[in-house]
């Protein structure tokens, strides 16, 4: 019987390795006055990859990455994976002993990292002296331009890796106990980077601005993506509305991937802030990480004319599962169909299927599927059903054409007097009211009614209301009984780095008012 031929195995530095013969002059990534051509990046990755090999490191090691965004991101997740390493991106934003529990569970026995964040992983470098390379400083471990110069030569190890294997172990954002890692494979991020290139206009002679955290999985997916098709990224360090809006108008992108929180900052800069940019280049802007309510997505389509607004939804484990494109207007509250390659289904609580505008649990199957937590089969087996599908976790309904609505996360259901009330659903009624730029609806202990409806709001600027206006805005299209029965005024909601609410700790915060 005749051999027959597999192949190529996608991997995530095939793109650079492409382009760098295809584009060498291009300019891959922009980071402020810096700029790196794509032979540049190819040969920088490739020197990475070199010098942590003799360092020690052995394929399938797994490399933390600590650093925000900046040039070095793209060349160092593509020199992992030349190296046959697994990259465990790691959140700046941690505490030394968060990013020591991810360091230490994921078992690196490496690290890369911005020499200004050494005080994170300093704890966990000391007790585990692992190999360390150090951008900007020698604190920790050796200079990164240092170790990069110290190779003899440029080259590619191309150490061999099943598409299959994975890239990097993401790990969740910890909203409920400890972060889980999320191992996602080769081919999982590599397909997505082409299905993005294809709705979103990366590729060849494309740019885009790295706004959300390249750390995080949406961040790096839509960072790096432009890398991987032939585009041009230029990384936004911190995210400032005044500045992206001057990055838009100088850097002419055609596409840029936000959160909803991004939208209601560049809202508060008030309408003639962004009006008086030159947002013209701009032809699509896509969401995700949170719902971004109808009348925010109103505004961004009044003050972003010329940019086709799309909003997906997806997670870490599942990676993209829906997409709603501009032209869905007769769908308003939908996160649209299924995306490339993804099929869905909404189950009951027994695990069997409900009719058309049923609200069940949604579950997806696609490429994109996370391999499996790490070293957790039991919270694996926990979510993922026996032909494959996987738990997104949140309840749903889908419609007869098809469109998914997110009626919320299951674990945040409020049972009240025992009728069950989804904070989603009175959210949205209250952030149309036109003082109220923000909302998070939890529930809080009742001792007659077992819980409570609370909600939690930050204002516009400049506005007021009170709570009885609250009251009688939301019944205008709630039931009596989902009603907040408190409101907690807040500057800002507490939130992670892909934009979701961490009602955990609203509900730790917020305290019950006796008197209701």
């Amino acid at each position: 019987m005749p051999v027959l031929p597999r192949g190529a195995e996608l991997n995530i530095a095939n793109g650079v390795r492409e382009f760098a013969v295809a584009r060498p002059s291009t300019v891959a990534v922009v980071d402020g006055e810096r700029t790196i051509t794509y032979i540049q990046l190819r040969d920088r990755a490739a020197r990475l990859a070199q010098a942590l090999l003799v360092a020690g490191c052995r394929p399938a090691d797994r490399v933390g990455v600590l650093l925000g965004n900046r040039l070095e991101y793209c060349e160092i997740a593509a020199g992992l994976a030349m190296a046959g390493l697994t990259m465990v991106p790691v959140n700046p934003r941690l505490t030394p002993a968060e990013a020591s529990f991810i360091l230490g569970h994921s078992g690196a026995s490496a690290l890369v990292l911005d020499g200004a964040l050494s005080a994170i992983a300093a704890p966990w470098v000391e007790m585990t002296r692992p190999i360390v390379v150090s951008i900007d400083t020698d604190d920790l471990g050796p200079g990164y331009e240092a170790a990069l110069h110290g190779v003899a030569r440029a080259h590619d190890p191309a150490v061999a890796v099943r598409e299959t294997d994975p890239f990097c172990i993401a790990y969740t954002s910890g909203t409920t106990g400890n972060p889980k890692g999320v191992m996602i494979s080769h081919r999982s991020r590599a397909l997505t980077f082409y299905a993005t290139a294809l709705e979103w206009g990366l590729g060849p002679a494309k740019t885009t601005i790295a706004v959300a955290p390249m750390y995080h999985g949406a961040g790096f997916a839509f960072g790096y993506g432009a890398v991987f098709v032939g585009g041009t990224v230029h990384m936004m360090r911190a995210f400032e509305g005044e500045r992206l809006l001057h990055m838009i108008a100088t850097d002419r992108p055609g596409s840029v991937f936000l959160v909803p929180t991004h939208a209601q900052m560049l809202r508060a800069l008030g309408d003639d802030a962004v009006d008086r940019s030159d947002t013209s280049s701009l032809d699509t802007l896509y969401f995700n990480a949170a719902a971004l309510a109808y009348p925010l997505k109103q505004w961004v389509t009044a003050h972003f004319p010329t940019a086709g607004v799309h909003e997906l939804y997806g997670s870490t484990e599942a990676g993209i599962v829906t997409n709603l494109r501009p032209t869905d207007i007769d769908k308003p509250g939908s996160v649209g169909p299924p995306w490339f390659m993804t099929e869905v289904r909404v189950v009951d609580d027994n695990g069997d299927l409900v009719t058309a505008g049923t609200a069940g649990e949604l579950f997806s199957r696609s490429p994109f599927l996370m391999n499996g937590y790490l070293d957790d089969d039991e919270a694996t087996a926990a979510c993922t059903t026996h032909d494959g599908f996987l738990s997104s976790g949140d309840v749903a309904v889908i419609d007869d054409d098809n469109y998914v609505f997110i009626v919320d996360r299951k674990k945040d259901l409020i049972i009240s007097g025992g009728a069950n009330i989804y904070p989603r659903e009175v959210e949205d009624a209250l952030v149309t009211h036109p003082a109220v730029a923000d909302v998070a609806v939890i529930g809080l202990p009742h001792a007659i009614w077992g819980e409570q409806v609370a909600a939690c709001l930050v204002l516009r600027p400049g506005c007021s209301v009170t709570e009885a206006e609250l009251d009688a805005h939301c019944r205008i299209g709630l039931g009596g009984y989902k009603i907040p029965r408190q409101y907690t005024f807040v500057d800002a909601l507490p939130r992670n780095a892909s934009g979701k609410v961490l009602k955990r700790e609203l509900r730790a915060t917020v305290k019950t008012n006796a008197n209701v």
